[in-house]
């Protein structure tokens, strides 16, 4: 069965993890939980191995209450991910707001606002992830209801962005999707975005408004840290070429791990042909690292890559799991010692395997809701080992 871990607004184990960023007057923190997660070590360090550093420590933390009231603070939720946004409004220790969402005969969508939000803070935590029209939509009519109802700023929270991957021409006549959607949600009244992980930086420009960008990646580096992996036989691997910059961060974060990467020829959208490997792998364990997983074609072909030239274990890691068929066939296949994925797009129960684990962002997304709301000076900006933008 899938390893989960799941977050909650009581993180008093023993597994409880901290960031403590300093800021002109205060120590600010963040909590990531990792309870339950993993399955029982395979190796065991001497004391001539080096440990991969943890990412976070443990910490308690406490609220400046001068800060703004909660109630002020509105926390909606849309259907495209009910699961995740109950997490982050636990972890935020607030009740998601009432509001009903229900479709006509004819398929479009009705939002009304049982409760008032006037003068209030409200996010909307909405993945557009598939169907992605239908949740995009969603998100949209969700945004103009609160604009409509007086809200004093709307954040549209959008764990996983679709159309992010159409963010540039590649040959004449195309659309530039990722611009479009992010005119749309800007046209629809939203004051801010906060995204987790978007496909390439640049989707950061295409919003005329505010956006943080999280990275939730940096679960994936805690949880893999936690491992006992020795660091010398550790190599984070680019599945292809456009994702070194990741990836080499990603590694760096793994006690600055040597990086290898596919070298593979795409033929049409969805298809790839890993042609070579540039980098060692003998012998080693391949953590390969992307921002999404689709059909798994270019991770599984890399992965394959890898065994032949003679890699040890191979791990996958993703933030957005699309798993678009035939994606679990292939991720099953035996290939991999692990799938490494988070919560940002939910993964149906047919979906899971044995070699599945998922990592819950909601205290990274419940913290980085909580540092707009309280208009935390500069918070951002000295949080990067986090991943908040």
């Amino acid at each position: 069965m899938a390893s989960i871990a799941f977050s909650s607004g009581h993180l008093s184990s023993a597994n409880n993890i901290r960031l403590s960023i300093r800021t002109r007057n205060a120590s600010i923190s963040c909590k990531v939980s990792f309870e339950g997660n993993g399955k029982p070590d395979l190796q065991t360090l001497t004391s001539n191995q080096e440990k991969l550093p943890k990412l976070f420590t443990p910490y308690d933390l406490g609220r400046d209450s001068t800060k703004k009231d909660k109630s002020k603070l509105r926390l909606l939720s849309g259907t495209a991910n009910p699961t995740l946004s109950q997490e982050i409004a636990s972890y935020m220790g607030l009740d998601l707001g009432d509001l009903k969402i229900k479709r006509f005969a004819d398929g479009e969508i009705y939002v009304q606002l049982r409760e008032s939000v006037r003068g209030c803070d409200v996010f909307i935590v909405q993945p557009t992830c598939p169907p992605a029209n239908e949740n995009l939509m969603e998100l949209l009519v969700m945004i103009d209801a609160c604009r409509r109802a007086s809200a004093k700023t709307v954040t549209a929270v959008i764990p996983y962005f679709g159309y992010a991957r159409a963010d540039r021409k590649t040959q004449g006549r195309e659309s530039i999707a990722a611009k479009l959607v992010a005119n749309i949600i800007t046209e629809a009244g939203a004051d801010r975005v906060l995204a987790c992980d978007l496909h390439s930086g640049q989707s950061i420009g295409y919003f005329d408004i505010p956006v943080n960008h999280i990275h939730g990646q940096a679960v994936i580096l805690d949880y893999l840290a936690s491992k006992t992996i020795c660091a010398e036989d550790l190599v984070v691997v680019s599945p292809d070429v456009g994702g070194v910059a990741r990836a080499r961060a990603f590694a760096k974060k793994l006690s600055d791990a040597p990086l290898a990467i596919v070298d593979k020829r795409r033929h049409g959208h969805n298809l790839a042909e890993v042609m070579n490997l540039i980098g060692d792998v003998k012998g080693k364990v391949a953590v390969m690292v992307d921002d999404m997983i689709d059909t798994a074609g270019t991770i599984s072909k890399g992965a394959a890559l890898l065994h032949q030239e003679g890699a040890r274990e191979v791990y996958a890691c993703c933030t957005h799991a699309v798993f678009s068929p035939p994606a679990i066939e292939r991720l099953s296949s035996g290939i991999f010692q692990e799938v490494i994925i988070t919560n940002t797009i939910p993964v149906s129960e047919q979906n899971c395997f044995p070699q599945l684990t998922i990592l819950s962002v909601a205290n990274l997304l419940g913290e980085a809701i909580w540092r707009v709301h309280d208009d935390y000076a500069g918070a951002f900006e000295h949080f990067s080992d986090l991943g908040i933008d």
